[in-house]
């Protein structure tokens, strides 16, 4: 299954979700290692590419405690949580 290609809606979900977690650790840096990739192969998926794969997309979802499918359908983060903060919706 890790072969799998991410539409690019699923893609976007999953780059939302990266923000998220950038905004509630502190640094991309960290992020990058709390995932298992090195930081440049983030700054990459973030400015260059702007494509997520497979594997980041399961490593998030691991790092959140949360289904796969919430991340790349959109369910995690809930709609409404702020993309500066990382507070959830009221």
């Amino acid at each position: 299954m890790t072969g799998r290609k991410l539409t690019g809606v699923e893609q976007n979900n999953t780059l939302k979700a990266l923000q998220i977690l950038r905004v509630r650790v502190g640094t991309w840096r960290l992020v990058a290692t709390a995932l298992g990739f090195q930081p440049g192969v983030l700054k990459n998926v973030r400015h260059r590419y702007k494509c997520v794969s497979f594997n980041m997309a399961s490593a998030v979802a691991r790092l959140v405690e949360v289904p796969f499918d919430d991340v790349v359908t959109g369910r995690w983060p809930p709609p409404g949580t702020c993309p500066h903060c990382g507070r959830g919706p009221l």
